[in-house]
């Protein structure tokens, strides 16, 4: 089932392919970028409820170091304070996480689509000889380690700056997705750095909603 899903996946970047030759600008590179957006602005309403979550959970934070301080030599009973405390506020610490678990399959079916898909014209895209072939620039993993940190940093909403392990990620990842893109296909590079561009948009119209009014 999941290899007809892929299929899917395969044919909407060819859908959307047709509509760049269809205004006489033939593009797969461009088709890529359609289809990265298209699917993000869908996904748009999982990514605001990752973020209020998110929020909500950093809003606590105090609360909860008070309680771990508190019992620290009691595990069983700060265990009850903190379930006792997202009982009375209301929040699911498992809430910021559903929505990634749902857009995996989508995510995932991106990923294999893009990495096994068939360029039948039109393969190269501004400095890229062919979108199924590694970036001999490599610009592409570049700006894919630039783009994944700073999309990284703005989601952890500044968490992961008190917390020495959330560092490390914000670093690790970045270099862990540069690597990955120098190895696959530039087609699905240039999704990964469009996904988080658009993801960068989203956060900060997120934020900007969010923000209190002076």
């Amino acid at each position: 089932m999941f290899d007809y899903f892929i299929g899917f996946m395969q044919s909407l970047v060819t859908f959307f392919y047709d509509i760049t030759a269809d205004f006489g600008f033939p593009s797969y590179g461009l088709a890529i970028i359609l289809f990265t957006v298209v699917i993000k602005a869908l996904l748009f309403p999982l990514t605001a409820k990752q973020m209020k979550s998110m929020q909500a959970m950093k809003l606590l934070g105090p609360q909860m170091k008070v309680l771990q301080e508190k019992y620290k030599n009691d595990k069983q009973e700060q265990q009850k304070a903190i379930a006792e405390l997202y009982k009375t506020t209301g929040i699911n610490p498992l809430a910021g996480c559903l929505p990634m678990i749902v857009q995996m399959p989508i995510l995932s079916g991106m990923f294999y689509a893009l990495q096994s898909f068939k360029y039948l014209s039109h393969p190269g895209f501004l400095w890229i000889r062919n979108l199924s072939a590694v970036d001999h620039f490599y610009i592409l993993p570049v700006l894919a380690v630039l783009t994944t940190y700073f999309s990284s940093r703005q989601s952890s909403l500044g968490a992961a700056n008190s917390n020495p392990g959330g560092k490390a990620m914000l670093l690790v990842m970045p270099l862990f997705i540069g690597f990955m893109t120098l190895r696959f296909p530039a087609g699905l590079g240039l999704y990964w750095i469009v996904s988080n561009v658009m993801q960068l948009i989203q956060m900060r119209l997120l934020q900007t909603k969010e923000a209190p009014v002076v």
